[in-house]
């Protein structure tokens, strides 16, 4: 199968979650044997952060300055594709849906970002990366999120065929590493700064970090303001690249999961952090929200939080208890929720679908 992408991003990590999630999926078609090619436009702001500069098996990263530009290309390689696909946050996205919808190839939408999607419609805002008719003329659309976002998408933006495309982890990059010195601690957080999460990650984080002060609080990630609560105990690493991002989930014994709040409010919105680090062994403890049951087992496979006092508490069980949790948290991820399960899963969403 031969799949063309119109997207936000796979060459850089920065400030984002849609390119870890890629670079697992396309790496796991590739594997597959299938052909995939990626228009990325060139915006400084990723360039200026770029971390993967070539596909691999074969599959195609195509970089332009402007949709106007590689349009002739896009063209071509939209005429000899199976499918056409269009990603939320596409910043040609008008233009992109324009050249596929003309096309006789299977029509692809997918969000990534639903809940910010729907919260933007309800809220009667634009969507940049959604034109005027909304998801009507797709063939398909596949949503990050499940449960009744995909009712929403279909009540609200005309979607015809909805299906859930969830997160994942590429087994090959997240696994069990050694622990290295400079990401070591007792408690860590891999997130970029966002507002919407800052209320849970000041009471499962910083105000544990707060009450313990013996131990040794670890953050990553981009675009933490200047006047960030920090404390003594909280060490802050700028930005952590998908290399090392094993590493650091490794060099701690317990690894907070903290969802945006869209997508907490929403439900069945994973973040692929969550099977990231279970990919790598690492006990995880979450904030709640609807849906966490499907992926995960509460206690089990997973541990969860919704105030400091359950956080604290998290930080002092006997370690026997925590590897037992990560153990099934890893084999759950391998089982359902890797790279190549969902290349699997969108692979078989798509020759499920007629061509309109």
């Amino acid at each position: 199968m031969r799949l063309v992408i119109f997207g936000l991003t796979i060459s850089s990590s920065w400030g984002n979650g849609h390119a870890t999630l890629w670079r697992g999926v396309l790496n796991a078609l590739g594997r597959a044997g299938h052909h995939v090619t990626f228009f990325e436009r060139d915006v400084p702001y990723y360039a200026s952060h770029r971390d993967l500069h070539a596909l691999s098996h074969g599959s195609e990263l195509r970089l332009y300055p402007s949709f106007e530009d590689v349009l002739p290309e896009a063209r071509r390689a939209v005429a000899e594709a199976d499918v056409a696909m269009v990603t939320s946050y596409c910043p040609d996205g008008a233009a992109a849906t324009e050249l596929v919808l003309e096309s006789r190839r299977i029509k692809v939408f997918y969000d990534l970002d639903t809940p910010v999607t729907l919260d933007r419609i309800n809220a009667g805002q634009s969507v940049g990366y959604i034109g005027p008719r909304g998801l009507v003329d797709f063939d398909c659309v596949l949503s990050y999120t499940g449960g009744e976002a995909l009712e929403q998408l279909r009540t609200k933006l005309g979607a015809r065929r909805v299906f859930p495309l969830y997160g994942s982890a590429d087994p090959e990059v997240h696994r069990p590493v050694p622990p290295r010195d400079v990401f070591r601690g007792d408690f860590s957080y891999l997130g970029t700064y966002a507002a919407d999460r800052q209320e849970a990650l000041a009471a499962l984080f910083l105000e544990a970090a707060r009450r313990l002060p013996e131990k040794r609080f670890v953050i990553g990630g981009s675009l933490y303001p200047e006047n960030f609560p920090w404390a003594p105990n909280i060490y802050y690493m700028r930005h952590v690249a998908p290399p090392d991002h094993p590493a650091f989930y490794c060099s701690s014994p317990l690894t907070l999961n903290v969802t945006r709040g869209a997508m907490a409010a929403m439900g069945y919105c994973p973040s692929g952090r969550l099977f990231e680090a279970a990919a790598c062994g690492t006990p995880i403890l979450s904030d709640s929200w609807e849906g966490l049951d499907q992926f995960f087992t509460p206690g089990k496979e997973i541990l969860v939080a919704t105030t400091t006092d359950e956080a604290v508490q998290a930080l002092s069980l006997p370690a026997g208890e925590i590897a037992a949790i990560s153990r099934a948290a890893r084999e759950r991820v391998l089982a359902e929720h890797s790279a190549a399960r969902r290349a699997e899963e969108l692979v078989s969403i798509l020759e499920s679908v007629p061509v309109s």
